[in-house]
């Protein structure tokens, strides 16, 4: 209604545009590379706009032979959006057109000044004076709200109060139960953090695995809480698979039990915290009553984990507490790092040993999270074009530091476009930083050095991975690294001394070489490990170490599967396969299995020889009474 005709060439264009398929025009894979002449383009717009420039908005095409869009504001304009424009050829700064704000008409001036008319700027200063006042008065809607939660509150009391004289039912008598099924360890956290948060608000609780809750448990709950993580692409964690199969598969009737439901997984897989979502359509079939909407953590969300915290909040009548912390990043030093397979064919791999700033404890079986960071030479390449200089001091977190220190820690996008123009500060708080990598632990804590297992990756371009590149090639010996600890309890040590099977490939030795370093150091000798590379002569990773375990009957049986030195190649499945009977001796003695790699091939090849060796029945019960435990990536 407020726009300005286009002029007849433009309506004809677009009328020419219309019909088809419709929707935006594709890009044409053939058009010429975009060619950008920054000197000619700050030229035609100083010819453009005078002396009076104060501000521009340069608007890149996304290929060669479009036209790039300048957007500027001079000294005496009548608000921040009275904007001009210059359609500019980027190649040789050519202006092809020029729309002053003011020839438009008043209506067109009107559409363009939206944001104006909403901040008061439009009438200066007067303008502004009046659109403050009228926001401050939003502080009164909060008022009023909060005065009418406090009443709902004190509400609330009065009828508790009202029904304390009562006799208290099954429900109340029974207390909540909270169940959880965690593969990593970290549902069974959060479901003592939950129950914490419940037992501070003086009601009674009770944690217990979904492992060992039967039909009767759930009938007999009144109220409980759900913390599941999903396995890989939907699948219930090791230690659920049992009660997914006896107990959701089962008809009952839960009419009298309210649950709320905590789902724990990660959207790079499609079938999205699908053990949560399970569990949760057979609990309506059943009857039981959501007290709120399933909460879904994508990652350790901490948005998600607030909200499920808060809800905790309202069934329990209690404040909201803290936010949950994860531990802190600390600093560790690189004290070491050997290469383990000089001359493979392979990518090179690497033991690499930190030590922390403060004495620090962890268990075998358990995991680190490191904060990698972008190589000098990265973020130099990446700064080259944008006009800006490194050492340009900028604030992250509230400190600091300078600009090519704080891109270090950023995601940098391969397309710089719409960086182009930002001033250093900008640019920093429009990148998206680095996420964690995670890594198996390799030592015991009594070694004084957290060791690790990286394999350098290479992508396809040659460039380096971000994480391995970072630990294996350009942080030097004597710096340090953000690290933090984090408990893996599904792939500790048994609590009893049983025989223990250990089967791994790669870079998957790291978990293994932990929990056989606890082993010895418990006397406890009764090991086998089966392990999988490419060539003896250069992949045999720690075998020296490993070896000389064998010699002293610290391990009971190394077998090992160098799938090169063959002309067909043998993997660690193959090797189950042929000591099959064996297999079964251990088993029968009570022997615990260990699975520590890759998830593609190896885990998935040991777990259908298994299969086929024992039996589905077989294997489902080892993974039930926790003898079969998997740490796979």
């Amino acid at each position: 209604m407020l726009a300005d005709k286009p002029p007849a060439g433009q309506q004809q264009q677009k009328r020419e545009g219309r019909g088809g398929h419709g929707g935006p025009p594709k890009a044409d894979p053939n058009a010429p590379a975009l060619v950008v002449d920054y000197d000619a383009i700050w030229a035609g717009l100083q010819k453009a706009a005078g002396p009076g420039l104060t501000a521009y908005n340069l608007r890149l095409p996304a290929a060669g032979g479009q036209p790039a869009m300048l957007f500027y504001l001079l000294d005496d304009a009548a608000h921040e959006r009275a904007l001009n424009t210059l359609t500019i050829d980027p190649a040789n700064g050519q202006v092809k057109r020029q729309e002053v704000y003011n020839d438009k008409s008043f209506k067109a001036q009107l559409l363009t000044s939206i944001y104006a008319l909403h901040v008061g700027s439009y009438w200066g200063l007067p303008g502004r004076i009046i659109l403050t006042i009228a926001s401050l008065g939003m502080p009164l809607f909060f008022v009023t709200g909060w005065l009418l939660y406090l009443d709902r509150r004190r509400k609330k009391r009065q009828i508790r109060a009202a029904r304390s004289g009562l006799a208290q039912g099954s429900d109340e008598a029974g207390g909540w139960l909270v169940g959880f099924a965690s593969q990593s360890g970290f549902a069974e956290q959060l479901a003592w953090q939950s129950a914490g948060q419940l037992q501070a608000a003086g009601l009674p609780v009770r944690v217990q695995a979904l492992a060992s809750l039967s039909e009767d448990d759930l009938r007999q709950a009144g109220r409980a809480l759900f913390v599941v993580s999903t396995f890989g692409d939907g699948e219930a964690p090791d230690s659920a698979r049992g009660f997914e199969r006896k107990v959701l598969g089962q008809a009952l009737s839960l009419q009298g039990l309210n649950y709320s439901l905590l789902a724990l997984g990660d959207r790079q897989y499609p079938h999205f915290c699908g053990f949560g979502r399970r569990l949760h359509a057979w609990l309506g079939e059943r009857g039981a009553h959501a007290r709120f909407a399933p909460v879904e953590v994508d990652s350790a969300d901490p948005l998600a984990l607030q909200r499920w915290q808060q809800q905790l909040a309202e069934l329990s009548g209690s404040v909201v507490v803290p936010v949950w912390q994860a531990p802190e990043f600390a600093p560790w030093t690189l004290k070491h790092r050997e290469l383990l397979n000089p001359g493979s064919q392979g990518s090179p791999v690497f033991l690499l040993g930190l030590t922390a700033p403060t004495p620090s404890q962890w268990e075998a079986g358990d995991l680190v999270e490191i904060m990698p960071r972008q190589a000098p030479a990265t973020v130099e390449r990446f700064l080259e074009g944008l006009g800006l200089d490194g050492n340009t001091q900028v604030q992250l977190a509230g400190l600091d530091e300078s600009l090519s220190a704080a891109l270090a820690g950023r995601q940098l996008p391969v397309s710089r476009e719409h960086l182009v123009g930002l001033h250093a500060q900008a640019l920093v708080d429009a990148l998206i930083p680095i996420d964690a990598r995670e890594y198996s632990i390799a030592s015991i804590a009594a070694d004084g050095v957290l060791e690790l297992i990286v394999r350098q990756e290479r992508h396809p371009d040659g460039s380096l991975g971000l994480g391995s590149g970072w630990l294996t090639e350009h942080m030097a010996l004597g710096s340090t690294v953000s690290l933090r600890l984090r408990r893996n309890s599904g792939f500790h040590l048994p609590t009893d001394a049983v025989p223990m099977i250990l089967i791994g490939n790669g870079t998957g030795l790291a978990g293994l070489r932990s929990l056989l370093k606890a082993r010895i150091a418990a006397g406890e000798q009764r090991n086998w490990l089966l392990f999988g590379e490419r060539n003896e002569a250069h992949d045999f990773h720690c075998r020296d170490e490993l070896q000389g375990w064998l010699a002293t009957g610290d391990l009971a049986r190394l077998d090992l599967a160098f799938s090169r030195d063959q002309a067909e190649k043998v993997y660690v499945q193959d090797l189950l396969l042929q000591r099959g009977e064996e297999l079964k001796r251990w088993l029968a003695d009570g022997a615990a299995i260990y699975i520590c790699g890759s998830l593609q091939g190896m885990a998935g090849g040991v777990d259908a020889a298994l299969n086929g060796l024992l039996g589905e029945a077989a294997v489902e019960e080892l993974i039930e009474l926790g003898r079969y435990r998997r740490d796979v990536y």
